[in-house]
């Protein structure tokens, strides 16, 4: 049975969160003289000088409506990576504790591993980079406190198969976080949808791939209730500045251009996967369910990457990933983008 109170760390459930002024009032006063600061405006033309939502409560409040699920279901984060290094904090402690993995993956959750001077445990996808039973058997097994679970995958680009997740879901001890920053472009329905039925589910999910906002640096988990109340207890207190509040506000309620701007991405994955293998370079150009292709090059994907940054062209070199020897990286761009690279790839000697 999953039992959040023993999982988290003693120190945390024991200790007083801090408490900013705009925890201890919300609302509208026509004298705001308790946060200290500057009551005569905002240097440049916009004005900040106040501090924002902590909680964050009309973004949420959009955002549960377009996601269906309860505000106090919802974490907003800087970028997802906060959410992940506050979930390490959250349950690890450090020196003793330890996370899981399955390579190839996002590298973040090293660098959160690494950071809090937690363990990292690797069982590696297989060929086609999906989980294997024994793998499945593995994960359950294990006495890491977070399994992490990226899918669709980074830097594969393909979902991993819900059976799989499901089983380690109703086995695994610990935290089971699935970080779908790419299921906007995947058919399948979100891990969102539930919940309800797994409490130690945490679904990442992020503003910077289809909303096309990563320069504010907004992130979100959904969970339950209990793990979200403990993430607002252990995070800084105006983690999510209101530049990025208003902006995200401004997206959410923007629905049809985010429509547009996936499906058009769609459009281009699909023209890039029917392309890339026509090309001789091209060896074999993974299944995406993301924005971006996974293509093993030939003979020499280094030298093809070189190449591509003579030409301005940057792509990811992904040749040292576990699994994912000989290949690059492509992002979808505009159909100019694509067109360009395409040519570039033709072009090669």
């Amino acid at each position: 049975m999953f039992d959040l109170t023993s999982l988290v760390r003693p120190n945390i459930r024991a200790m007083k969160p801090y408490s900013s002024a705009r925890d201890e009032f919300q609302g509208e006063a026509h004298v705001m003289l308790d946060a200290n600061e500057n009551s005569l405006g905002s240097a440049g033309p916009e004005l900040f000088n106040r501090y924002p939502d902590p909680l964050q409560r009309a973004v949420k409040a959009e955002l549960a409506q377009v996601k269906k699920v309860a505000e106090n279901q919802i974490f907003l984060g800087n970028g997802s990576d906060e959410a992940i290094d506050l979930l390490v904090r959250l349950v690890c402690v450090p020196g003793q504790d330890k996370i899981l993995i399955l390579p190839p993956t996002y590298g973040m959750y090293e660098v959160a591993a690494n950071l809090n001077d937690v363990a990292l445990e690797r069982l590696p996808l297989t060929a086609d980079f999906q989980l294997s039973p024994e793998t499945v058997q593995q994960v359950v097994a294990s006495d890491a406190k977070i399994v992490f679970l990226c899918s669709p995958n980074n830097p594969t680009g393909n979902l991993l198969h819900a059976a799989a997740i499901e089983e380690i879901l109703r086995g695994f001890r610990g935290l089971v976080v699935v970080d779908e920053a790419y299921a906007d472009f995947a058919a399948a329905p979100s891990w969102t949808t539930r919940l309800a039925e797994f409490p130690n589910l945490v679904v990442l999910q992020t503003f910077s791939k289809a909303w096309g906002l990563a320069g504010l640096r907004l992130g979100m988990a959904f969970a339950s209730p209990d793990v979200i109340g403990y993430l607002n207890k252990i995070k800084p207190p105006y983690n999510v500045s209101e530049a990025t509040q208003q902006h995200a506000l401004a997206a959410l309620r923007d629905a049809p251009h985010f429509e547009q701007m996936r499906e058009a991405l769609l459009r281009g994955r699909d023209e890039l996967a029917a392309a890339l293998p026509k090309l001789e370079i091209v060896e074999h150009v993974f299944p995406s369910d993301a924005n971006f292709l996974l293509a093993r090059f030939r003979p020499d994907a280094t030298a093809v990457y070189d190449y591509l940054v003579a030409r301005g062209i940057i792509v990811r070199n992904r040749t040292t990933q576990p699994g994912c020897a000989g290949t690059l990286r492509l992002t979808v761009g505009t159909p100019q983008e694509n067109e360009q690279l395409l040519v570039a790839l033709q072009e090669y000697k």
